[in-house]
Order: C-alpha cells, then structure tokens, then sequence
C-alpha cells in the first residue's frame, strides 16, 4: 500500500508540474489582447472548429504549424497564447512547446478554452 500511494503522489506532482508549464491567462485578459492585438493567439482546437469559431484574431495552428516560424513575431519576447477546447483539453501544449522551442520566452495557456469563452458569452470568429 505504501508503494501504492507513493506512486499515486509522483504521478500527482508530475501532472501538477506539465499542466503548470506553461502560465495561465484569464478570458478576460484574452480579449483585451484580442481586441489591442498585442498578443499572438493560437487556436489549437483543428481547423474544422476553428471554422465554426475561434477568439477574434486567432490563428488556426492546424494551417500555420509547419510555418510558425515564419508565422510569429521576430521579438521572442511576445506573448503567444495557446488554447483548446477547454480545462482538461491538452492540446494546446503542441502550440506552446512549439513557440517555446522556437524560443519564445512568454506563453501562456487560456486554460477556459473556447469552450469558457463561448460560454462566458464572448464573441466568437467565423471563417468565412
């Protein structure tokens, strides 16, 4: 039982470690940064949702991934914003580890996802 639990604990702080890598960011503060365009906002969520609606200004990483490079700002120091459908969706992480790898050194997750968004009555983008 001991080994039981000190399993169940490692496991506990390695999750509480990568869901914390990178810094969430508030639906309210996303929007500011939407509508001042002071952010780049990656949305993760593929680009059949992403179609059906996204934060203004986003950015399907679907259609951008193999070109991010070029996608992103030249100052590492701009915040990206990664999300995805929601708290307990991890997709985001394939945008962020990718920014963080390309060195950018501010990224953050909107952990609500588009799903907090719409549901905290913010409007959504369409692609046309």
């Amino acid at each position: 039982m001991k080994k039981f639990l000190s399993f169940l604990t490692a496991t506990l702080v390695t999750t509480v470690v990568i869901a914390g890598e990178f810094a969430d960011i508030s639906i309210s503060e996303v929007k500011a940064l939407s509508e001042s365009k002071k952010a780049v906002i990656i949305d993760v969520n593929g680009s059949e949702s992403y179609a059906k609606g996204h934060v203004p200004g986003a950015l399907d990483f679907a259609a951008i991934k193999a070109k991010l490079a070029d996608t992103l700002p030249k100052d590492k120091n701009s915040l990206i914003v990664a999300y995805c459908g929601g708290p307990a969706c991890k997709a985001y992480q394939a945008a962020a580890t990718a920014a963080q790898k390309l060195g950018y050194k501010n990224v953050k997750h909107m952990s609500a996802g588009i799903s907090g968004w719409k549901e905290a009555g913010q409007k959504i983008e369409k692609k046309s």
